[in-house]
């Protein structure tokens, strides 16, 4: 069973950092791809960074670009760092897998349906 786990949101100042950490288990695909997605109240959910295995590379929303970095670790774990975090951040984050490389991710606009499993989220509130 694939599972994505979520951590590491809470409440941040602007100008802050927060890092958020999905763990994910259960995966047998050789090649995916995980990205994190939020979504704020009243807004779609967007894409934010994303890793593909498949090539090492790395993407990522012009909104974020400079301030969020992606990375992964040897143990199935996706970070998301996030630096000098704005107001608009401020979201219920998401990681999801996918077993390819979605073209979405570099043609844009970022569609969630190319992604199969989801976490459940995790909260980032910036304040001011």
């Amino acid at each position: 069973q694939v599972r994505l786990s979520e951590s590491g949101g809470d409440s941040v100042q602007v100008g802050g950092s927060l890092k958020l950490a999905c763990e994910i288990s259960g995966l047998t695909w050789a090649k995916y791809t995980v990205a994190w997605f939020r979504q704020a109240p009243g807004k779609e959910r967007e894409g934010v960074a994303g890793f593909y295995t498949g090539a090492a590379s790395i993407y990522y929303a012009n909104s974020v670009k400079g301030r969020f970095t992606i990375s992964q670790d040897h143990k199935n774990t996706v970070y998301l760092q996030m630096d000098t975090v704005q107001p608009e951040d401020t979201a219920l984050y998401y990681c999801a897998a996918s077993p390819s490389l979605p073209k979405s991710l570099y043609a844009g606009p970022w569609n969630s349906a190319d992604f199969t499993y989801w976490g459940q989220g995790t909260q980032v509130t910036v304040s001011s």
